[in-house]
């Protein structure tokens, strides 16, 4: 039989015809599908790269961009100078001059990084319409139909990185992989100024070998669970069954399983819209009073001023609001109208949801909620610190 194999059936013991791979396909035949092909850019400390562009003499020396120490500000980033003294975004930056008495805290301005944006998202639409900004400095692209350097995505990215540090003067990591998962782990592989290819053939032993805290959604305490029950690697979350991970971690299981195994089939979503900035924090131990919690959400209104600034969000703000879910696993949310960020506002909203239910809390959080027709909207960004499985 020209064009064919033969193949075991295992069922009737025969020997039954297959397809032969090297024969041509019959002309009413779908093409096969296409190898995705993603990459995750994302520009290195960018605000303290666009000051340092602006002012060379800043090279060099630790360099913040955030919020007065006086004033309870927040950082926003910070170059890898002062990275090195342990200072980090989302810390504040009464904490970070004391961790580097030198760090020069430059306020943002927020016009300046929009613009390189503007130019940085321009020359990535210059190779894809399938671009999904998350932030003004990071986005992924869908690749896979592009017939520009060969259809190569390892080129593009090469390219990419080149004309926007010589026409935006700041450096972009990149990573390159089957899918956004993969891609954004690599993009972070060789920071700063760097790129990983992750190629098909090669994603399930990079998969085995990553940590489980590497893992989209995995955070803080669910990591802690995972390291409990003796896993601390994908090779070894993927001796569990599907049917144990469901049973231990409720429908996040099934993300663990296929995430573990480097399964990825989110798109790349060009049209969508971010709807709101946020920050959350799941508890080991729950916390038992008002006091407790409130303590919380003057930390998490710190974090979550630094990811508004990041994603230039600011002037979009139009709600404020505060999440809880009890021991009980029960979530209340309190919100009110608001332009701007505000601790005592988020206090007053943590009340009211705490005296909703006389329960410990188990997880809180704040965000704001962004106008959808604002000008300045830059795609969806997935802030959530911890989500925590449902119903575990």
């Amino acid at each position: 039989m020209t064009g064919f194999l033969y193949s075991i059936d295992t069922v009737n013991a025969t020997l039954v015809p297959s397809a032969d791979p090297s024969a041509p396909l019959p002309s009413d035949a779908p093409p096969p599908p296409r190898a995705r092909k993603i990459i995750h850019c994302d520009c290195d400390c960018f605000y303290a790269s666009v000051e340092m562009r602006d002012d060379p003499s800043l090279r060099g020396r630790p360099l913040a961009v955030g919020g007065r120490p006086d004033q309870r500000g927040v950082i926003a980033t910070c170059n890898y100078d002062a990275r090195r003294f342990g200072v980090h975004s989302a810390m504040s930056s009464a904490l970070a001059m004391r961790k580097c008495p030198d760090l020069l805290i430059l306020p943002p301005a927020m016009d300046k990084y929009r613009a390189a944006s503007r130019l940085i998202m321009a020359i990535y639409r210059d190779y894809t319409p399938d671009v999904e900004p998350l932030s003004l400095d990071e986005a992924y692209l869908d690749v896979s139909r592009t017939e520009r350097c060969q259809g190569s995505a390892t080129l593009i990215a090469r390219e990419i990185r080149e004309r926007v540090r010589d026409t935006v003067g700041v450096t972009v990591s990149a990573g390159v992989a089957p899918n956004k998962f993969i891609a954004k782990i690599a993009s972070d592989w060789n920071k700063p100024d760097g790129l990983f290819v992750v190629r098909p053939h090669e994603v399930d032993a990079f998969v085995a070998a990553l940590p489980v805290r590497k893992l989209h959604g995995v955070g803080k305490v669910t990591a802690a669970r995972l390291e409990k029950l003796g896993i601390e690697t994908c090779a070894q979350l993927r001796t569990w069954s599907l049917f144990d991970l469901h049973h231990a971690f409720g429908a996040f299981g099934r993300r663990l399983f296929e995430l573990s195994r480097g399964i990825d089939d989110r798109p790349v979503d060009a049209d969508q819209e971010r709807k709101s900035v946020s920050v959350e924090t799941t508890y080991v131990t729950d916390l038992t009073t008002l006091d407790q919690c409130a303590a919380e959400i003057r930390k998490l209104t710190g974090q979550l001023d630094a990811r508004i600034a990041r994603a230039g969000a600011a002037r979009s703000i139009r709600k404020l609001y505060v999440k809880i879910r009890f021991a009980d696993f029960r979530r209340t949310t309190v919100e009110c109208v608001a332009d701007a960020t505000s601790v005592d506002t988020a206090l007053v909203l943590l009340a009211k949801g705490f005296a909703r239910r006389a329960q410990p809390v188990r997880l809180l959080g704040v965000g704001v909620r962004i106008d959808e027709d604002t000008p300045e909207r830059h795609g969806q960004i997935a802030l959530f610190e911890e989500p925590e499985p449902p119903g575990r």
